[in-house]
């Protein structure tokens, strides 16, 4: 059986997004492999119990390197650059507990797997004579300012100024060329980020979206004839997400009372959201569930008509997976992960254009659903060929491939 070392900084069972990814890529291909993972530990006591759990736990050895409280929370605060410094002082620490792992284990393939951002390849490219597989890899496609021109000009200017550091960092990082030059193979999240990766670094890259999905165990509520109507928004209060341009939305559709938004996650622009709800005279149509639990997302996805995805910039995002797992349509932009998954069949997508005709576009389409409520049901045998595409099986069968593939190319 092959043995994988893999550096997976966040990985937690109970989560969502990178954490949820890290689990899921590990406990599955521990059913094809043996994996060594080598994480921050955040989530120490999550992972050993549900490890208990799994049949597969004897392929599956963790590696804890954790950081102070102060950091971890830097790292969930994407507006804070600092983390950045401490995490490449832990992928230091990591390339030698890697050393170490490789003197006691015959190790055959390294796997650099999350944190995807492009910026931060880890330090594992450096050991030699071993393949390497760096991905999926995202985040080098850069955020639309004009979207966010409702959190004030700060913020437009902050964003525009990381737009041109992305760039930059993308075509000149020393540690990204190195990374990109040593893999054996690169994959990239969507479709933008390898292009930009053939463009930047002439290197052929795979696609492969960072995240997947299983099919789910209880009956799905189908969209109903008539009654109330509605639409879920789950993720952070962050300007990315785009809370605003959906009570924006909303302003477009208050003479349909039956239309309710409603609305999961937290963070300090809570209040302000409301706020502004109350400013546009669209309260009466939201309903505030705060932070929730991952459960409690996945059983308001199956009470819903529409799953409502505002976000502007994501790879491939694991809210978005679930709504695709529970068979719930989602209407987003036609951008970076949410345009690669989405089609027709499952949902709708209109461009990335301006933010006043962005919210004319979404509440058009949502009044035709809300009137036309079958074509939301017609859409339920395509989800099947959805999740047989993102089935986390499947897709740990296609990367113990490319582990057997760069395996065979070294040898020859």
């Amino acid at each position: 059986m092959m043995q994988i070392l893999i550096n997976a900084y966040a990985v937690n069972p109970d989560w969502g997004s990178e954490p949820g990814m890290g689990w899921n890529w590990v406990i599955h291909l521990a059913m094809h492999c043996k994996v060594h993972v080598i994480t921050e530990g955040e989530w120490r006591e999550n992972i050993e119990r549900e490890l208990a759990r799994l049949p597969q736990a004897g392929n599956i050895v963790f590696h804890y390197l954790p950081v102070p409280e102060k950091i971890r929370r830097m790292c969930w605060d994407q507006g804070d650059w600092r983390f950045y410094r401490h995490y490449k002082k832990w992928q230091e620490r990591a390339l030698a507990l890697a050393r170490r792992i490789m003197a006691e284990n015959r190790i055959d393939v390294i796997h650099q797997l999350n944190m995807i951002g492009f910026r931060e390849p880890g330090m594992l490219w450096k050991i030699g004579g071993i393949p390497y597989i760096w991905g999926p890899v995202g985040g080098m496609e850069n955020t639309p300012v004009a979207y966010l021109r409702e959190s004030g000009w700060g913020q437009v200017g902050k964003t525009a100024l990381k737009n041109v550091i992305n760039t930059v960092q993308a075509r000149f990082q020393p540690r990204v060329r190195k990374a990109m030059k040593r893999a054996d193979a690169v994959l990239a999240s969507v479709q933008g980020v390898r292009e930009k990766m053939e463009r930047y670094h002439r290197r052929e890259a795979l696609l492969m979206s960072e995240t997947g999905c299983a099919a789910p165990k209880e009956k799905v509520r189908r969209a109903t004839d008539g009654g109330q109507f509605r639409l879920l928004r789950a993720g952070r209060m962050i300007p990315s997400k785009q809370l605003a341009l959906a009570l924006q939305t909303l302003t477009h559709l208050r003479d349909l009372p039956e239309l309710k938004l409603h609305i999961c996650g937290g963070g300090e622009r809570g209040r302000g959201y409301r706020n502004l709800a109350e400013r546009l005279g669209v309260a009466g149509q939201c309903v505030w569930h705060g932070t929730v639990s991952n459960e409690k997302v996945q059983s308001l996805m199956r009470e819903s008509d529409l799953f409502f995805f505002t976000s502007i910039m994501e790879a491939t995002s694991t809210v978005l997976v679930e709504a695709l797992m529970n068979r719930l349509p989602v209407l987003c932009f036609d951008t970076c992960g949410m345009g690669t998954i989405v089609d027709e069949t499952v949902g709708c997508k209109i461009p990335l254009t301006r933010p006043g005709r962005s919210a004319r576009d979404f509440a058009e389409r949502i009044r035709f659903f809300f009137h036309h409520r079958e074509v939301l049901r017609d859409m339920d045998e395509a989800f099947y060929a959805r999740q047989r595409e993102l089935d986390w099986n499947r897709k740990a069968e296609r990367m113990a491939g490319i582990y057997r593939e760069v395996l065979k190319a070294r040898q020859h």
